[in-house]
């Protein structure tokens, strides 16, 4: 299965559901792992495709996400605010340029924003724009085509919305909104002319398949940036007893996602930390991307730290000379 799957893949064709599951089933796991690792090289060399994220509006979130530490319906300690401070977001910007990342994006908790909330990070965009070379991102809810195109002249160029989980399982982790809400904000976006990122959790209690189901719906949508986040249980939240995922559960996940999405970014997202050393096997197991810095609530690695990992793994990563003649110390 895995010769066959491999020359289906390479020659522009796609597996379906029941070859993913007999791949993942049949294959022993380092061969399946070093086979994507082989796809990612081929359909992406070894360039790593880096973001970074600021929580540009915290907290107070309406929706009942059951993963979610910024849920309302959560009696979780966070801070909460409602836009970030030009000054903090402007230095991370900065700080992220200078270790090669590309694109920065700005995320806020809720439904979704209003007009002057969305005019008042417009101003904030501009402000990064004209003082990085960012490609700019906005993870900000549901969208409408208006706000679409308001977000496209402030110089966004990708939008950002997870399914977080595939359709069968959705109803699990979220009851204030649906699945299809979702996927008409993806096709908002797409219509407008933004890129989409958009992948979801593993670690709520799904089964295998129920991610395979994720990774195929995601090919559906035309999706080629994919996060791929695990599960950090939070306290006070309903999935805060949920058992983590084993390592190798995590790297079938990621190789898998690479067969079933071979052109796609498979980004390496919140969570990662969990994994401690084993983060450098999943860019070994077909992830070519990654979200850096701290995520959201969480802490994740330093930039230093990671831009050493990459480094150290073969891929191409850019750094400014400064940061570069660092590296060679």
């Amino acid at each position: 299965m895995l010769k066959q799957c491999m020359h289906l893949v390479r020659g522009g064709g796609s597996i379906n559901f029941e070859q993913a599951v007999a791949l993942a089933r049949d294959t022993q796991p380092e061969h399946l792992f070093e086979a994507a690792d082989r796809l990612r090289r081929e359909f992406h060399k070894d360039n790593i495709d880096l973001c970074s994220i600021v929580n540009a509006k915290s907290g107070k979130c309406s929706e009942n996400c059951k993963f979610c530490a910024q849920s309302s319906w959560h009696d979780v300690a966070i801070e909460s605010y409602d836009s970030v401070s030009d000054e903090l977001a402007l230095s991370m910007a900065r700080e992220n340029e200078e270790y090669g990342v590309k694109r920065f994006s700005l995320v806020t908790a809720g439904r979704s924003l209003t007009d002057g909330q969305l005019a008042g990070f417009g101003n904030l965009f501009s402000r990064i724009a004209e003082a990085t070379n960012h490609s700019l991102c906005a993870s900000m809810g549901f969208l409408t085509q208006a706000k679409a195109e308001k977000l496209i002249s402030f110089g966004v160029s990708r939008y950002h919305c997870n399914l977080e989980a595939c359709r069968s399982y959705f109803p699990e982790v979220c009851s204030t909104h649906t699945y299809d809400e979702k996927v008409e904000t993806i096709t908002i976006a797409q219509q407008a002319g933004m890129e989409v990122c958009s992948g979801g959790i593993i670690g709520m209690g799904e089964t295998f398949e129920q991610r395979l189901e994720l990774a195929f719906e995601l090919r559906e949508l035309g999706i080629l940036s994919i996060p791929i986040n695990i599960l950090n249980p939070i306290p006070n939240t309903p999935l805060a007893d949920v058992a983590p995922l084993e390592i190798p559960e995590i790297l079938t996940c990621l190789a898998m996602f690479r067969f079933i999405n071979p052109k796609a970014v498979i980004r390496l997202a919140g969570g990662r930390v969990l994994m401690g050393n084993s983060q450098r096997e999943s860019f070994l197991a077909g992830a070519n991307g990654a979200i850096v810095g701290n995520y959201l609530t969480t802490a994740g690695n330093s930039l230093a730290e990671d831009i050493a990992m990459f480094t150290s793994l073969g891929f191409n990563v850019e750094l400014p000379e400064n940061r570069e003649q660092e590296r060679r110390l």
